[in-house]
Order: C-alpha cells, then structure tokens, then sequence
C-alpha cells in the first residue's frame, strides 16, 4: 500500500477530476488506487500527503488525533506581537474560536521559486512571512486567522504533516513514504 508526498502546486485541485476541467493531481501522480489524505485549496501550495489506507487517512485527517500540521504564509504588513499572539490563542471563525496554535514571524522569506501566478504586490504595503502550527483543519482557516487579526494571507504554502516535511520535494513532484515513515505518521497521529 503506497503512501505519498506531494508538491502541491499553485492552482491544482487536490482530487484527480475536476467537472470544470481545471488541473488536478491526474496531471501528476499516476499511481492507481491513491486518495488525498485531507486537502489543500486550489490557491494553496505545499504537502500532499495520498494513500490507498483509509485507517491512516483517518489517523492523518482527524483533528481528534491533533496532528501538527505546518504552514508559512505571507502575509500583507508585518504583524506585530499583539497579532501573534491573537492568531496564538485563537481567533474566531464563523462563531467558533480557534484552538491554540503556535505563530511566529520568519526573521527572512523562505526562498520559495515564484508562484505560478505572482502574489498581489502593493508598492507601499509591506509583506511578511509567518510560520503557523494547527492541530485542527477546518477549512481555510490560515487564511481567515490571518485576516481575522489584520494581516490577509497573499500566498500560502504546508511545509509539514506530523514528521512528513515538504523538502526536499520542488513543486509538481512526489515520492513514495518509506515505511519507516509511515509508522512515524502513525505514532505522530495517536
């Protein structure tokens, strides 16, 4: 049973058809039997994790399991430590708060090639990358914490999954876990 990491790049959607014949994972994992352990929004990039065991996708998605889940966004202006730590102890999304989570602001930009399709540029509003840890999913909420404490989310980019990191992967490619890994994944998400 293969699991995979994958580069999710910008503007792909995380299934493998799409009814609006958009891209989708089909343009670049031809392995049978695979599904996206969770999902990344079409305008998000980064780790895709994909299996044929439904057990570690549960293990992996569930947010009972509180696997850490890593992510650097960029975002409009330079957050100060008042909106770390809002985005640090929650913020509220649609009536619910967040749970805690961890934020910090990146001392330099992490030296991603250039998007697909650039990032909104403002000659005289400044970005800033930060580096959020959740241990829940609920959707897209990097970019409506960010938002919800001033500082909307221009680029986003899943650096990690519980052990499972992004590098050395560049964008569009994907290996298979090694079953070391796997079980890594396992006891991360118990």
């Amino acid at each position: 049973m293969p699991t995979l990491a994958f580069y999710k790049p910008y503007d792909v959607l995380s299934a493998f058809t799409d009814r609006d014949g958009g891209r989708t994972l089909a343009e670049f994992i031809d392995v049978p039997g695979v599904y996206p352990m969770g999902r990344l929004d079409k305008d998000s990039e980064g780790l895709l994790l994909l299996s044929d065991d439904g057990a570690l996708a549960h293990l992996v998605t569930h947010p009972r399991h509180h696997l850490p889940k890593v992510y650097l966004a960029q975002v409009e202006r330079i957050p100060d430590e008042d909106a770390l730590e809002r985005l640090r102890t929650g913020v509220e999304i649609k009536g619910r708060v967040t749970r805690p989570a961890r934020a910090e602001l990146l001392a330099e930009d992490p030296g991603f090639p250039p998007r697909s399709t650039p990032i909104r540029y403002r000659k005289n509003v400044p970005t800033a990358w930060v580096r959020i840890t959740l241990w829940e999913g609920r959707n897209r909420q990097v970019r409506r914490m960010t938002a919800a404490v001033g500082h909307p989310t221009l680029r986003l980019v899943r650096v990690a999954i519980g052990p499972i990191k992004l590098e050395p992967l560049r964008e569009g490619e994907w290996r298979v876990l090694t079953g070391a890994e796997v079980a890594a994944l396992r006891k991360a998400a118990r």
